[in-house]
């Protein structure tokens, strides 16, 4: 899949927010905003399967939704609705706090992203997800046991960012709502 221009902020030295074409973002590794929601039914996360025509990371599981708003969309906005265009479902987000991260995703990319983490309480046995085929694969739930064992065993299965965000908070609780 090849994605069209998108225009996505990001961050210049002084803090200041710019336009910058998204596949320059991540060619230049340049800090921009990024979005990462976490769907939980009591300690069971939903991850998604990235399709596989990706522009990165095709194949590798993730956690609910990640995405980047679009130049002059918040990043509520742009959680909320990246929930329901990659998965087909709407729940209510809570904000946690932001994170600087840096990663190299592969093919000659970087992310560096100051990413707004979301959560959002579900019951899994009455959501059922409706994932868009060319981005999502596959989703299933999994104890957050369950998934420290696998990204033990086989790290390369997983995103960078969720291996990240796992490393940093183990029980991933994001702390308070902002």
């Amino acid at each position: 899949m090849i994605d069209r221009q998108i225009v996505i902020p990001a961050v210049a030295a002084d803090g200041s927010l710019y336009p910058i074409e998204k596949m320059q973002a991540h060619i230049t590794g340049q800090l921009h905003l990024a979005v990462s929601v976490f769907v939980f039914d009591g300690d069971r996360l939903l991850l998604q399967k990235r399709a596989q025509g990706k522009y990165h990371c095709g194949g590798l599981w993730a956690n609910t939704c990640c995405s980047h708003p679009h130049w002059r969309e918040t990043v509520e906005d742009c959680a909320a609705r990246r929930l329901t265009e990659e998965l087909g479902i709407t729940l209510p987000l809570r904000r946690h706090q932001t994170v600087d991260y840096q990663a190299d995703v592969g093919a000659g990319l970087r992310e560096h992203e100051r990413v707004t983490l979301f959560s959002a309480s579900a019951d899994r046995t009455c959501l059922v997800p409706f994932p868009d085929p060319e981005e999502v694969e596959a989703t299933r739930w999994i104890s957050l046991a369950n998934l420290r064992r696998e990204i033990t065993r086989d790290p390369n299965s997983f995103t960078p960012w969720l291996r990240i965000y796992l490393d940093r908070f183990p029980d991933l609780s994001f702390g308070q709502a902002a």
